[in-house]
């Protein structure tokens, strides 16, 4: 019998399709693997702003991970919105009981369009509980500044930073460069047990439609990973994804905000 390769999303669901849940399963579909998803709070949200977040009680988001788990196992877990240090602590605990294996976070604070997804109490739990479990994480540069607790705005400070978030716990960083204002989206990937600094560069693709990109690299880093690639080559991969999806997804409209990047640009436009 075949097997598929079984990626799970533990996230937030966002109703305009185009972040969260529904972004990371496009994206495990898009890159040939079977998704799966915990569900941690459903989000009212378009594509100009969140208008609601509903809680999903911890008990059943447990009950979710056990059920996915002690069934069909995850080659991967992509691990996104996370609001609350009990949902943290929830989802940590359940990951160790299961010996959980390439675990992708993205530490997910704030929407593209300035809305606070994650309470204040709940960025210490994230540091000392969740991190450490983390085979990769991919925070942009507002978030690194959250989780360091100073400043990291320009591209001489990501290096440093990087590494500095790998002190944290994960086995490495991807800390990414979309803020900054060059004609460049640079990242930079700090592997851990190598002590290997990586400047990942790419084109800036001048779009609005950029809905829903940390996830979507994110799950694509994840979808590799469970694929059996390496770190910096399932990041190269997941990077190459996203700026085509940027890049075709450019073309369309939907939405009076930030539209969506293109999951499925590989097979039809």
């Amino acid at each position: 019998m075949k097997h598929y390769t079984t990626v799970l999303t533990i996230a937030g669901s966002d109703s305009s399709g185009g972040a969260g849940i529904q972004a990371d399963l496009k994206t495990f579909s898009a890159m040939g693997c079977y998704g799966m998803s915990v569900i941690t709070a459903v989000t009212a949200q378009n594509t100009v702003g969140v208008r609601a977040i509903h809680a999903i009680p911890v008990n059943v988001i447990a009950e979710q991970i056990d059920a996915v788990l002690e069934d069909i196992g995850a080659d991967a877990i992509k691990i996104g919105m996370l609001h609350s240090s009990a949902v943290i602590e929830t989802v940590a605990d359940r990951l160790l009981h299961h010996h959980a294996k390439n675990i992708v976070i993205d530490p997910v604070m704030v929407a593209k369009s300035g809305d606070r997804l994650l309470q204040d109490e709940a960025v210490q739990a994230l540091r000392e509980v969740l991190l450490p479990l983390a085979t990769i994480i991919t925070p942009n540069l507002p978030e690194a500044t959250v989780l360091l607790g100073r400043e990291v705005q320009k591209m001489e400070q990501m290096p440093n930073a990087a590494r500095d978030l790998a002190n944290l716990g994960p086995q490495a960083v991807l800390l990414k460069g979309g803020h900054l204002e060059d004609k460049q989206s640079p990242d930079v990937l700090f592997v851990r047990h190598s002590g290997k600094t990586t400047l990942l560069d790419a084109p800036r693709v001048n779009t609005s439609n950029t809905h829903g990109t940390g996830c979507t690299l994110s799950s694509a880093i994840a979808a590799c990973l469970a694929k059996g690639m390496d770190i910096e080559e399932a990041v190269r991969h997941a990077k190459a994804y996203l700026t085509r999806a940027l890049t075709i997804g450019a073309d369309y409209r939907l939405g009076k905000g930030h539209g969506p990047v293109h999951h499925f640009h590989e097979f039809w436009e």
